[in-house]
């Protein structure tokens, strides 16, 4: 079976330090999570979409806003522990986005587990612009890659 194929968008700008916008994890599973429980905005995709699409997509569906027209950067892919293979590309933002209305995305999920009930949760609780040294500590580890990458290209 393929591994499972995630494509995803790190917006950065410069406020005057680097900063990347991130999402804190929706869910019951992440709830009680206080340490790297943020993600870049991403999701995953099948074999009849492309990945750059699918990460347009999935930051759309996520965060209810268009990716800004900017310059997007491939940054590679990282295999997470679990298999997933996770691919991103940065772009730097010049306006400001405007956070505050935004139409989180949902998923249904069965909670609690084999009640039968289903519920709706957003896919991130909130979202926020972190420095690098706050996003170190608060993203999900399979994805810290991602913001040495970003360096490197930034020079």
């Amino acid at each position: 079976m393929p591994a499972k194929r995630s494509a995803g968008i790190l917006l950065f700008r410069r406020d005057p330090d680097l900063q990347v916008l991130i999402g804190r994890l929706g869910g019951p599973l992440w709830q009680r999570r206080t340490e790297h429980n943020w993600s870049i905005p991403k999701g995953e995709y099948g074999p009849d979409e492309q990945p750059l699409a699918a990460a347009r997509r999935e930051f759309t569906e996520e965060l209810g806003l268009p990716v800004p027209d900017v310059e997007l950067a491939d940054l590679g892919t990282v295999k997470q522990r679990g298999g997933k293979l996770v691919q991103v590309w940065a772009g730097a933002v010049e306006a400001e986005l405007d956070l505050t209305n935004l139409t989180l995305g949902t998923f249904e999920l069965e909670w609690p587990p084999k009640s039968g009930k289903a519920q709706l949760f957003p896919e991130l609780a909130e979202v926020a612009w972190t420095s690098i040294e706050q996003a170190r500590q608060r993203l999900v580890a399979g994805q810290v890659d991602f913001l040495d990458r970003l360096i490197e290209q930034l020079g």
